[in-house]
């Protein structure tokens, strides 16, 4: 871990007192989290192909193939934390990873777009 990466001391004593909003996504969110992050202002990336795109995507979405994700940093808000969305749940473990390597708070929503949907999350088709 870089000192970048490494927590302040604020915010681990935030997470030792049990508060604050410095705490970190992890590696995986539910839907019904995803939803209400989203909600809250994080930012939403869609790493599914074009044509799965086409096929329906949530409004809040930017699509970022998962092969383009380096490009990523530059399309999204720094201080938010950033959900990633496929259609099961596989690709975005892969894209989260790759966000949290490039330093952002990146979770994978379990259970794809289909998830999503029946947590209450908007698809524009």
């Amino acid at each position: 871990m870089t000192s970048s990466q490494a927590p302040s001391l604020l915010s681990r004593l935030r997470g030792l007192l049990g508060g604050g909003s410095d705490e970190r996504l992890g590696s995986s969110v539910s839907a019904a989290r995803a939803v209400e992050l989203v909600r809250d202002g994080a930012n939403l990336v869609d790493v599914r192909e074009r044509s799965e795109w086409r096929s329906g995507h949530a409004p809040q979405a930017v699509h970022i193939p998962l092969a383009d994700l380096d490009k990523a940093p530059g399309r999204l808000t720094k201080d938010r934390p950033v959900v990633v969305m496929c259609a099961s749940g596989m690709r975005s473990r892969t894209g989260a990873k790759h966000l949290r390597s490039l330093g952002l708070d990146a979770a994978s929503l379990s259970g794809g777009i289909g998830a999503w949907q029946r947590a209450g999350g908007a698809v524009r088709r």
